[in-house]
């Protein structure tokens, strides 16, 4: 392969795992435009804000990030009767998180009480029956016109539609646990910030072998496995033993690929902004590539065990489409990289990046 000018080979994405052509078209021409819709009607919610504050933040997560919305539902996949559901739940649940992000990011808060008190919607949002908090409570905006309590209760009346929600209940706040204390250590004041982080994070990388600190942490900032158990959760019955398949096949070893790779990808502009980037927390560039390349293969290795790999091997192989597809890698001239994580994948993940890239001229 010749890495001086073009290092991505043209491939014919015609050729891929079998049912995966199926599933991928589905994606792309059922599945997202209903995803596009739900995000308008969220936008028209976030128009309505009175504090023009929390107004601008709740549409710039929803224009900047709606992505993540759009990559997420790919769990709605397969859910049949269901799938209406999981697109609305998904989208719902992931515009909160993204919308909290944008919270936490401003410069005139740096409370971690108001950040915690923040995300205690999304605590809300996954128990229909607990009475709501006050989200607002020590931070400096309130007025938002009920928008984030609309959000919560859309979440709240999906899961209650899902035969075996409280089969994964317990896992579902346990993972979106470990994403609010990463969300609150990752937004206070940069005097205790990073301190905050790894101490928390080395505590916790005790119990999953073989990964460090910064890994655990990107991996607690991923929503993937909670949507993989939303997508167990649309079955008559589930085993315990299904629930902890799924989510040692995501946890850390997915999600924290997916983390890895947001990172990765925005390198420069983190450093520019002198930023929290857990890739820089590398020795260097080549160890780096080395993690990636080592939470690909774990990837693949688990999800050799759940019972149906084929989806599970898309969401890894567009993962890997979905970021090094993006416009920052070749801006940053990180082609080579990109290519060598690809091919660490196998080829079919070279098929699925060029559909994904024809994919992003729509989307």
């Amino acid at each position: 392969m010749n890495m001086s000018i073009n290092v991505f080979p043209k491939v014919d994405f015609v050729r891929s795992w079998p049912g995966q052509q199926k599933m991928l078209a589905h994606y792309i021409f059922r599945v997202l435009p209903r995803v596009k819709k739900r995000l308008q009607h969220w936008r028209s919610q976030a128009a309505q804000c009175p504090d023009i504050a929390l107004a601008d933040q709740a549409l710039s997560s929803l224009k900047n990030k709606d992505f993540h919305c759009y990559g997420g539902s790919v769990f709605a996949l397969g859910a049949d009767d269901y799938e209406e559901i999981l697109i609305q739940l998904i989208t719902a649940y992931q515009t909160i998180c993204d919308y909290l992000d944008n919270l936490c990011d401003r410069n005139d808060c740096l409370d971690g009480n108001a950040f915690r008190q923040l995300h205690a919607s999304l605590l809300d949002a996954l128990q229909p029956d607990a009475i709501k908090s006050d989200y607002y409570k020590y931070y400096p905006h309130r007025d938002d016109g009920g928008y984030l309590e609309s959000l919560v209760d859309a979440c709240r009346k999906c899961l209650e539609k899902l035969p075996s929600y409280v089969a994964v209940q317990a896992d579902v706040l346990q993972l979106a646990g470990l994403y609010i204390e990463l969300q609150v250590r990752k937004h206070i004041d940069w005097a205790v910030r990073e301190q905050e982080l790894i101490s928390w994070a080395e505590t916790e990388t005790a119990s999953y072998g073989g990964i460090l600190w910064q890994e655990f942490a990107a991996a607690s900032g991923s929503t993937l496995a909670i949507f993989a158990l939303f997508t167990l959760a649309v079955r008559s019955e589930v085993s315990h033993e299904q629930v902890m398949a799924v989510r040692d096949t995501y946890f850390p070893w997915i999600c924290g690929l997916h983390i890895l790779l947001d990172y990765f990808i925005d390198r420069e502009e983190d450093r520019q902004g002198s930023d929290l980037n857990f890739t820089f927390y590398y020795q260097d560039d080549a160890a780096m590539e080395e993690r990636l390349k080592y939470f690909i293969r774990q990837s693949h290795i688990r999800l050799t065990h759940l019972e149906n790999p084929t989806f599970t091997r898309t969401v890894v192989e567009g993962l890997l489409a979905m970021y090094l597809s993006d416009q920052k890698v070749k801006r940053q001239r990180m082609q080579k990289t990109a290519a060598t994580l690809l091919n660490e994948s196998g080829p079919n993940t070279w098929h699925v990046y060029r559909l994904c890239a024809l994919v992003r001229r729509f989307f």
